[in-house]
């Protein structure tokens, strides 16, 4: 991220969280004005450090650390980069994120305790649309993307998916083999071709993603995963806008 951007950032967080997080305000004050505090949070992000290591980085204590991140988080939610277009085509995706918090989190494909965070992107400028609700991990995306919410993010927006998506209307998924276990006709398998070309876009899109450590083994509760990974979601799109 360039100075530039990261000043933006700054400030859509002192917009969001007005009096909340302004540095000078009466009572007890922050250890670090905004900026340090802004990036602490995507330090920790990108890192994954424990409370105690980020502290001592910031030369605050652990403590201070956690509130820190606890209360400028959640300002870091998506926004929208531009308004929607009506030929719109979004690509969605399930990407399995590494979970300690065993209440959401469970026995997953690979071989460890995780949830299925949707993402969706815009296919032709490659922006995170939305991310879903973080769902538990042994349910298949065909389910996780009614239940996160995505689809109704993505409503009157033409979708694209992989097979796994079977059972959503809406969404346009590859050509299937038939039953008979004949071949696809040429045409079909040439779709199938362009469909996987376009469609790997969104799995760029994850693994760019989890170049933030956090979502490759994350540590705390639950319940704030949706807005970490709304946050990493807008931190993305600021990096890929340039």
């Amino acid at each position: 991220m360039r100075p530039v951007q990261f000043r933006w950032l700054v400030r859509l967080v002192a917009a969001r969280g007005s009096n909340a997080v302004a540095d000078g305000q009466p009572g007890r004050r922050w250890a670090l004005d905004l900026s340090d505090r802004v990036l602490l949070v995507v330090a920790y992000w990108r890192t994954n450090l424990t409370m105690r290591q980020l502290g001592s980085l910031s030369g605050v204590s652990h403590s201070a650390a956690h509130r820190v991140i606890d209360t400028i988080s959640p300002l870091f939610t998506l926004v929208s980069v531009r308004s929607r277009r009506t030929d719109q085509i979004a690509i969605v995706d399930g990407t399995l994120i590494p979970t300690r918090d065993h209440r959401l989190a469970t026995p997953s494909k690979n071989h460890r305790y995780s949830v299925n965070l949707q993402v969706a992107i815009d296919a032709h400028t490659r922006l995170v649309v939305a991310p879903g609700i973080p769902q538990p991990g042994n349910r298949n995306d065909t389910i996780v993307y009614r239940s996160s919410g995505i689809n109704d993010a993505l409503a009157g927006c033409t979708v694209m998916a992989d097979g796994g998506y079977r059972g959503n209307a809406e969404v346009v998924i590859p050509y299937r083999k038939p039953s008979d276990g004949s071949s696809l006709p040429e045409w079909k398998e040439q779709r199938n071709v362009q469909h996987r070309t376009i469609r790997a876009r969104v799995e760029h899109a994850s693994a760019r993603m989890k170049t933030y450590k956090i979502l490759r083994d994350y540590r705390r509760e639950a319940s704030p995963l949706g807005d970490t990974a709304a946050g990493i979601a807008l931190l993305h799109n600021i990096a890929l806008t340039g």
